[in-house]
């Protein structure tokens, strides 16, 4: 018998991913989600042109969770500097840092010295243990951050990223204040599967959010919804399949008769 996922029971924490103001300030009006991500690609197709402002106005209705906002710079001196200053919007705004510049340059001491500056560092794009170590190895104790790990990505390659977040969790416990994100899930079951090993934090979009409704829901009510759904949307379209009688099966009616 399947076993039916209650979402009350989970311990991860939900932040909301993506940059349109009206879906944050919805969500953010949900005590369920308890901080929000979002990054330049996202905010370039929310058709966001200035970068600060629309940071500033996004922390001005969220007062209260963590917010991550991402440097763009791809050289590590610039990098710093944007980090400074975003870092500097508010007190509860996280900074993203990719784990490599566009070159394979990684990241990892300029994220040592901004955790040591007391900057959260969330550290986004990593995919694989060795990066995880490379950050934990240089985070300050005392500062928190957050590892950002594209599981749904990960698994886009064909690989099961749930081992790979399982081992993560267990390297990060090295620094008691670093998060592990399950960033790009592509399902609500992710959820479910990044509280089951321990994951701190997943990023989910409003689509993917939308689908909490379903959560305990009857397979068998859900079979019989889907069947009808697809009869509907059949007459809907005003579709119509007419058997189309040969000159073969004429000749088997008559003699048949």
């Amino acid at each position: 018998m399947t076993k039916t996922p209650d979402i009350t029971r989970l311990k991860i924490k939900i932040f909301g991913d993506g940059a349109d103001l009206l879906s944050i300030k919805a969500l953010y009006s949900q005590p369920y989600i308890k901080g929000f991500t979002t990054n330049p690609t996202l905010m370039h197709q929310a058709g966001v042109s200035d970068y600060k402002a629309f940071a500033l106005e996004m922390l001005a209705s969220v007062t209260d969770r963590p917010v991550s906002f991402e440097v763009f710079a791809d050289d590590i001196a610039t990098m710093e500097s944007q980090a400074h200053e975003i870092a500097s919007w508010g007190r509860n705004v996280n900074v993203k840092v990719p784990i490599t510049t566009t070159r394979g340059e990684s990241t990892a001491e300029l994220v040592g010295r901004l955790s040591a500056a007391g900057v959260v560092c969330n550290v986004t794009a990593i995919f694989t243990l060795d990066q995880v170590r490379a950050i934990i190895e240089v985070l300050d104790t005392d500062t928190p951050a957050i590892l950002s790990i594209f599981a749904g990505r990960i698994a886009d390659t064909g690989i099961d990223p749930v081992p790979l977040v399982r081992d993560a969790v267990l390297i990060a416990r090295a620094k008691p204040k670093a998060e592990v994100l399950w960033a790009s899930p592509r399902e609500l079951l992710n959820i479910f599967q990044a509280d089951e090993v321990g994951c701190h934090i997943i990023t989910v979009t409003t689509e993917v959010l939308k689908k909490l409704s379903g959560v305990g829901k009857s397979l068998e009510k859900f079979s019989l919804e889907t069947v009808a759904m697809f009869y509907n949307d059949a007459r809907a379209a005003g579709y119509s399949i007419e058997r189309t009688v040969t000159a073969h099966h004429r000749s088997e009616k008559l003699n048949a008769s």
